[in-house]
C-alpha cells in the first residue's frame, strides 16, 4: 500500500502532463494568465506549458502528502522530505525558467544522492541505513545486510545514470517519452527490483528460522 502511496505524485505529474499537452493551448492561456509572476518573462509558450503544469502538480502532490501524513499524526520519512525539497528546487527552476532540463536532473540526482547517503553512512558512520530501516522487520546475517546495502546503492547509481542517459541521450527533445518513462519505466525496474530483492531475502530468512 505504501508503494502506491509513494506513486501519488509521479502518477499525478503523468496525468497532468498528458492532459496539459492535450490541451496545450488552455494550458498555455491559464499559465500566462495566473502564474505570470512566476515565469520568467511573464509567459511561456505552448509547447512549454505541459512540463510547467507538470511539474507544479508534481510539488503540490509532494506537498498533500507530506500534510496528510502528518494530519493522521504518522512521522514523515526522511526520503520524502529529501523528494520534496528536490522538487521545490529543480521543479522551481523548471517552472521560473520554463527549462525542461532541470526536472530532468532532479530524478538522477536525488538517486545519486540516496546511493551517496547509503554509501557514506556505512564507509563513515558505520551504520547500515538498510539494516537500520528494516530490521525491525526481518532478521538477517551480518553479510546478508550488508549485501542489501550495496545492492541498493548499485541499484540508486545505475538508476540515476540510466534516467540521464533516457533525458539526454536517447530522448533528447522528447519529453514525452521522457515522461512516461518516469511514470512507469521507472516504477517497474523499482518494482522488479523490489521483488527480486524480497525473493533472495526469504530465502536467507528461512535459514534463521
Amino acid at each position: 500500500m505504501k508503494f502506491l502511496f509513494d506513486l501519488i505524485p509521479v502518477l499525478l505529474f503523468f496525468g497532468s502532463y498528458k492532459l496539459a499537452g492535450w490541451n496545450a493551448e488552455a494550458a498555455q492561456h491559464f499559465i500566462n494568465t495566473y502564474l505570470s509572476g512566476m515565469i520568467s518573462g511573464g509567459s511561456v509558450t505552448a509547447e512549454q506549458a505541459p512540463i510547467v503544469i507538470a511539474t507544479l502538480v508534481g510539488i503540490l502532490a509532494t506537498m498533500a502528502q507530506i500534510g496528510w501524513i502528518k494530519l493522521r499524526g504518522r512521522k514523515v520519512d526522511g526520503i520524502l522530505w529529501l523528494s520534496l525539497g528536490m522538487f521545490v528546487v529543480f521543479g522551481g527552476l523548471t517552472i521560473y525558467l520554463h527549462d525542461e532540463d532541470f526536472i530532468k536532473w532532479k530524478l538522477s540526482i536525488v538517486y545519486w544522492l540516496f546511493a551517496a547517503a547509503l554509501l557514506v553512512s556505512d564507509l563513515v558512520f558505520k551504520k547500515n541505513l538498510m539494516r537500520k530501516s528494516m530490521g525491525e522487520m526481518i532478521e538477517l546475517p551480518d553479510q546478508i545486510w550488508t549485501r542489501l546495502n550495496v545492492a541498493w546503492i548499485a541499484f540508486f547509481a545505475f538508476m540515476g545514470v540510466l534516467n540521464w542517459y533516457l533525458a539526454f541521450v536517447l530522448f533528447k527533445g522528447n519529453t514525452d517519452a521522457w515522461v512516461s518513462f518516469k511514470a512507469f519505466g521507472a516504477t517497474a525496474i523499482m518494482f522488479v527490483f523490489i521483488v527480486a530483492q524480497t525473493i533472495y531475502l526469504s530465502r536467507h530468512m528461512k535459514d534463521q528460522a
